[in-house]
């Protein structure tokens, strides 16, 4: 895109989402940058502003980069437009990009005001409210009731067939989404809800679960890939994401059948540019709705279609939130995230034999992915380290609770087996007071390529 030189203020790209999520995509930095364009960044409180302070103070890590940072109490439209005034008055601002959950309102909102492209105030807004998604599609949903905070002590169950699985509204990475089997437990696990957060009770869709990564134009698909997902669900009465596998190993049919509910669902909400990541399952051959969130998928997710393609996704976002034409291709190898069942305990290192451990919570810098040929032999590329030294460890209950994965890449109709095995167990996590650790850990031995299994790697 050629910079229109007639503003006086320099051109910009705003970027809002906090240096947990940044530091995952600091290529959206480097390629804003190199363009030409300011990099500005809004944040909250979650992000240090001394670690903020330190990676911009270093002129060789690409925050360095960043022309203006601006802090908001909370992630709220309310909050985050009359922070950015003083932004909009010094910069020509020319796209604007969501980085990670909290921001994807404001995002779409700020875009929208300033006539960019973008996901669009309703899309992103419906984005972030899994009952405004089920209203807008009902017939890819699972069968829902809606639980108010006034409803809870009453709610009746006699319509309902258990299993159920309850999910708060406005959530994300599976935070506090359980999975109940009978109707005398749910009043329970109501109760542990905050008493002003309304939440759906849902049929349980059984069947594998897979996520389709799009990317928008004009409110046309110009390229979407499906991702298998495996859970822990199986063993309790969480659904944390322990496995993904880019792109899923599936029949055309069911392939088809993803990649066509999903355009749906961006069409029923009005989504217009950009990247989105919406988690379906696949129940007898129909794609079944979790939720669509308006930005990039989370985990390594993006790096698995950067092995698979050759091609990275951050400069094609920017294109997007320019209005630039763009394109990616398709996949020409099979890309694996496999998380690490850890011992309980405080974490104190993780080391690898294999690939070097990445601290990439620590260094606020994830490693650099240099994809390799189409038929080049399997290869770990990454052991990623999510959380701190000194970190509690213990049972996976969400996203947030993981600590170590790996990250690995073989031909695309390469068979899967044994790889996971294979780099899982170059891996060592030591913690304080082992042996307080569970049981389960030791008991998970070969967990790994079982999770591989499940993550899509179905025939």
């Amino acid at each position: 895109m050629t910079i229109d030189s007639s503003s006086s203020r320099p051109p910009a790209i705003l970027f809002m989402g906090d240096m947990v999520i940044v530091a995952r995509q600091l290529r959206l930095i480097t390629e804003a940058h190199r363009r030409g364009y300011a990099p500005l960044l809004v944040v909250t409180p979650d992000t240090d502003p001394e670690e903020l302070a330190a990676c911009r103070a270093d002129s060789a890590h690409p925050l360095s980069l960043l022309a203006d940072v601006v802090n908001v109490a909370e992630p709220k439209v309310d909050l985050v437009v009359p922070a950015i005034q003083p932004l909009l008055r010094r910069y020509d601002v020319r796209g604007v990009l969501c980085i990670g959950d909290f921001f994807v309102e404001p995002v779409g909102m700020v875009g929208a005001c300033l006539n960019l492209p973008g996901a669009g105030a309703g899309a992103s807004r419906t984005s972030r409210n899994k009952l405004l998604q089920r209203t807008a599609v009902p017939h890819l949903s699972p069968d829902f009731r809606v639980v108010t905070p006034e409803s809870r002590a009453d709610f009746s169950t006699d319509d309902i067939s258990f299993p159920v699985v309850v999910k708060p509204v406005g959530r994300f990475s599976s935070l506090g989404v359980r999975q109940v089997k009978t109707a005398e437990e749910l009043p329970a696990i109501l109760a542990t809800y905050p008493e002003d957060e309304t939440v759906l009770v849902e049929s349980r869709v059984v069947g594998p679960e897979f996520s389709v990564e799009a990317l928008t134009q004009n409110s046309e698909v110009i390229w979407a890939g499906v991702t298998g997902k495996a859970t822990n669900e199986s063993t309790g009465i969480f659904f944390t994401e322990m496995g993904h596998t880019s792109p899923a190993r599936l029949p055309e049919e069911d392939v088809k059948a993803l990649l066509d509910a999903n355009a749906e669902v961006l069409r029923r909400i009005g989504f217009g540019d950009g990247i989105t990541h919406a988690e379906f399952r696949l129940s007898e051959g129909r794609a079944v709705l979790m939720e669509v969130a308006t930005r990039l998928p989370g985990d390594g997710i993006t790096f698995l279609w950067h092995l698979a393609t050759g091609q990275p996704l951050e400069p094609v976002m920017i294109d997007l939130a320019l209005g630039v034409p763009t394109s990616y291709p398709a996949p020409r190898r099979r890309a694996y995230q496999v998380y690490l069942e850890h011992p309980y305990g405080s974490l104190v290192d993780v080391t690898s034999t294999g690939a070097p451990a990445s601290w990439v919570s620590v260094d606020n810098n994830w490693p650099v992915f240099e994809p390799v040929d189409a038929d080049a032999p399997p290869r770990e590329h990454a052991v990623l380290v999510t959380q701190r030294p000194g970190a509690t460890l213990g049972p996976q209950t969400d996203s947030e609770a993981r600590a170590v994965s790996v990250i690995f890449d073989a031909p695309l109709d390469a068979p899967a087996d044994g790889l996971a095995e294979k780099y899982t167990a170059t891996v060592t996590i030591s913690v304080t007071d082992p042996a307080a650790a569970s049981d389960g850990a030791a008991a998970d031995e070969g967990k790994a390529d079982r999770v591989l299994a499940d993550a899509g790697s179905r025939s």
